[in-house]
């Protein structure tokens, strides 16, 4: 199966959380919290939007930032977990 966005939309997929601190210090699994940054899985066609026109400003393959309570979380056959967010969800890509 296989996610195409429309409008505005872009499909997420989010980045492994380290399970260490850069001074080493280990993190309990259960007070990790989801990360918030994200590889672009797809993006949608933009185009006009809620009577505006939206360019897409994002690609296939960006790091991105994304606000921490937004999207939709999706879960597909092959058990992957994506989100879907609107792309003003997105506050950065990371270069």
């Amino acid at each position: 199966m296989k996610l195409v966005p429309l409008g505005d939309r872009v499909v997420l997929k989010q980045l492994v959380a380290e399970e260490t601190t850069k001074s080493g210090i280990v993190l309990p699994g259960q007070n990790k919290e989801k990360p918030q940054q994200a590889e672009v899985i797809a993006v949608g066609p933009g185009g006009m939007v809620d009577g505006k026109e939206v360019a897409m400003q994002v690609k296939v393959g960006d790091k991105v930032i994304f606000s921490k309570y937004s999207g939709t979380e999706v879960k597909l056959d092959n058990d992957e977990e994506y989100i879907i967010v609107k792309q003003n969800d997105i506050l950065a890509v990371v270069q």
